[in-house]
């Protein structure tokens, strides 16, 4: 029993607000890096799956948000381990580490939003203006055959044919070939097969109003909401961090031990 006693005096006692606090908390952290772990996996996804249409944006925007998709998902999970050391180990200057860092992260997202949406006005024009120039000029030429199959793989998983609707294809320097036979790419067929293309009815091929531009600049903007949405998320997750990091470390150094 003396033994206990004296074990008991050695180890630190908190109360049930304090103690609560730390379960809170860890139960942050761990929604906090599910979260960076759901950022992270957008981000490779993006520039994994979709990465073929960098090349018909003719801007780094694309691209660059993947990374910093990527960069940001995992600053998060680092954060969030971070706060675990900080909440389990109850130090003090680690909490503190562990809130600047929720800030910083916080302020970092107000900026990289309205960044997001400046450039994709930027880049919704840019589409407008390159997409067809682009599609007309390197489609199946000599050294452009990754504007080639983004070009492809565009046509056939939106099924729109054309950057505004097929019609754009006739001033195409590959379809005006005289060996070509094609009135469009055979990407532009619902049922794609060899020389599918030498017929533009709208029984064979994809005749979308707006075209490629309008599934295209839908997609981009969808994956803006997604990210919005996960921003959001995050954010409010954040403000709750920030709280019960403040709360705790103002409770620990209110206890006696």
């Amino acid at each position: 029993m003396r033994f206990f006693r004296m074990e008991a005096q050695g180890e630190k006692t908190h109360t049930c607000g304090t103690i609560c606090l730390k379960y809170l908390l860890l139960l942050f952290n761990v929604l906090f890096w599910l979260a960076g772990g759901a950022v992270l996996a957008v981000g490779v996804w993006t520039l994994m799956e979709k990465s073929d249409y960098i090349s018909l944006l003719n801007s780094s925007s694309y691209s660059a948000s993947a990374y910093i998709l990527i960069t940001a998902g995992v600053i998060v999970i680092m954060t969030g381990l971070i706060g675990c050391c900080a909440t389990l180990k109850e130090m003090k200057s680690l909490l503190i580490v562990y809130l600047v860092l929720l800030l910083c992260i916080f302020l970092l997202e107000i900026i990289a939003g309205v960044l997001a949406y400046i450039n994709y006005q930027e880049l919704d024009e840019g589409l407008r203006q390159n997409l067809k120039t682009t599609m007309v000029q390197k489609y199946q030429q000599p050294g452009e055959e990754s504007i080639t199959q983004a070009v492809d793989k565009l046509q056939q998983e939106f099924k729109c044919c054309g950057s505004h609707n097929s019609s754009d294809w006739m001033e195409s320097v590959w379809i005006q070939a005289a060996e070509n036979k094609r009135l469009v790419p055979d990407s532009c067929c619902k049922t794609p097969s060899e020389l599918c293309g030498h017929r533009d009815h709208p029984s064979n091929i994809y005749k979308v109003e707006g075209g490629c531009i309008m599934k295209l600049e839908d997609f981009i903007l969808s994956q803006l909401y997604i990210l919005g949405a996960v921003g959001i998320g995050i954010a409010f997750l954040q403000v709750v961090g920030m709280m019960f990091t403040y709360c705790l470390y103002w409770n620990l150094n209110e206890e006696p031990y």
